[in-house]
This record gives structure tokens, C-alpha cells and sequence, in this order.
């Protein structure tokens, strides 16, 4: 399938109101009970998660009454939900608020991700900043673009480094088993820099506008990359799974890696040849 024009927009519009409603007015003013653990101490969700999923389920269910809606905090209720992504016409896959620590812990780093795949395919993907109200969105086959809240346009691009040396690269150690962490941790002076910011939103944000180089990730939810890998490779990037494979948000196991050209692509891959073991 495609999304049309008029799709796109009321997608957006959905996204843009839950942040305005349930995401903004909650931003530095979350008191501890709002605040809770999942997984693990540093794995948060808020109220303003669980609020804004909530409202983008019921704007896109009421608009799209045929779409299978995939939330991140659905899933983490219901694992099996995941399962619908590779047979569904229209799945809208929701990260209502990708960057909870940032977001809990007061800083501007967080955003809200969406995409939508059709038969285990991503075909539309949106990173949307509720700060700034602004965002990068792609079509499949037709680029990715920044747009401001006033409708003004412009097409992005990955970077054009070639040498490894002065790249800037993403990745966060704690998404690998700890005898990992120490070996890719000493691969970091051969970059220029190597850094977290700790939303993928943000990350992808800045590989797709040229300001990052590459990406190295642990972990495979597909409301974290189906729609940043997409835009990713719309502004001109390449990815794949360490072992080769393309990504798709039907696979949830492995490693990552983008890139902003194949050939850096096989290059860094050759150094994290070690990730694969």
C-alpha cells in the first residue's frame, strides 16, 4: 500500500495533538508516582506515555478503523501484538514517547515515532519532535524531507565523510551483554566520536540531516527503527543487520548497523565483525 497526502496529514495532525494534550503539560512537571520501571530500573514509562499511546490508539482506530495498531506500551502488555506486523494491510506502529529517561529526567531529547508497514514492510515513516514541533517524515521511494510547523520544506541527506577516522557514530553500550560493552567500547578512539543520545528519534533525526555518520544498535523493537531506518535510507543511507539480512520490522533479534554509504557500511562492518560473534 501507499500513503497518500491526506493520510500523511491526519497522522501527523494525530501526533502532533497527543503531544500538545498529553505529553507537553507533562514535560518537568512528573511527580515520582507518575513515573514507574518496566524492564529493568532505567526502562521508564510515565503517565504521559501511557496517556499519549492511548490517545494516538483511539485517533487512529476512529480515522483508520482497518489498521492494526502496534504501541510500544500495548506490547509490553501483550508481547503477541508484535506478531500482526507481518500480515497486516496497515500497521501503524506507535513509540509514544521514544527517550523516556530524557524525558523523565527533564531534558529535551525525546520524540515521538510512527510508522506504518504494510505486509511486514515499512512504508511511511515520522520523527516527530514535540519541542521544537517540527519533524522528519519518508515515503518509501520518495526521500525524506524536515518540515516546520509552518509547512516549510527541505529535502535531507546523509553525510558524504568517507574516512572512519572523523565519523561520528551512535551506539549505547548498555543494549550489549557486558563482555561486548568492553570490546566495542575500545573501538571508540577510532572514530572522531562515538556518543548516546539516548532516543532514537533524536539519532536518527540527526544521521538522516548529515550531522552523524553511522549507527551501531542492540536492540530491535520496531517502534524504535521502523520508521528511522526508513528515513535513513530515504535520505540516502544503508543499512543492514550485521549478519546482512535487510531490516524489517518483523525481526526483533540481532544487530544493526547503519551507515551513510554501503561502501562505509561493509568498512564498519569489518570492525564490529567481533558484535556478530
Amino acid at each position: 500500500m501507499t500513503i497518500d497526502s491526506a493520510t500523511t496529514a491526519e497522522l501527523i495532525d494525530i501526533v502532533r495533538r497527543a503531544a500538545k494534550a498529553e505529553i507537553l503539560p507533562r514535560f518537568r512537571n512528573l511527580d515520582p508516582e507518575s513515573i514507574q520501571t518496566k524492564t529493568s530500573p532505567e526502562d521508564l514509562v510515565t503517565i504521559a506515555d501511557q496517556r499519549a499511546e492511548a490517545f494516538i490508539q483511539r485517533e487512529v482506530a476512529e480515522r483508520f478503523p482497518e489498521a492494526t495498531i502496534v504501541g510500544e506500551e500495548a506490547t509490553s502488555a501483550d508481547a503477541a501484538i508484535l506478531e500482526h506486523i507481518a500480515e497486516a494491510e496497515m500497521a501503524v506502529i506507535i513509540d509514544p514517547i521514544d527517550g523516556t529517561w530524557n524525558f523523565a529526567r527533564n531534558l529535551t531529547q525525546f520524540g515521538v515515532i510512527l510508522a506504518v508497514a504494510s505486509r511486514g514492510e515499512t512504508v511511511f515513516g515520522l520523527l516527530y519532535d514535540p519541542v521544537m514541533d517540527d519533524w522528519i517524515m519518508a515515503h518509501r521511494g520518495q526521500g525524506a524531507f524536515y518540515i516546520r510547523p509552518d509547512g516549510t520544506e527541505r529535502r535531507v541527506a546523509v553525510s558524504a565523510k568517507e574516512s572512519l577516522e572523523e565519523m561520528t557514530g551512535f551506539t549505547s553500550l548498555r543494549l550489549f551483554p557486558k563482555d561486548l560493552q568492553y570490546r566495542l567500547a575500545a573501538t571508540f578512539p577510532d572514530f572522531s566520536r562515538m556518543m548516546s543520545i539516548g532516543c532514537a528519534c533524536h539519532e536518527y533525526r540527526t544521521l538522516a540531516s548529515g550531522f552523524g555518520d553511522f549507527s551501531l544498535i542492540g536492540a530491535l523493537m520496531p517502534w524504535d527503527h521502523a520508521a528511522g531506518v526508513l528515513v535513513h535510507q530515504e535520505a540516502g543511507g544503508y543499512s543492514a543487520l550485521l549478519d546482512g539480512r535487510p531490516y524489517k520490522p518483523t525481526i526483533h533479534q540481532g544487530r544493526l548497523l547503519l551507515a551513510n554509504s554501503r561502501e562505509t557500511w561493509e568498512q564498519l562492518r569489518e570492525r564490529f565483525t567481533f558484535m556478530a560473534e
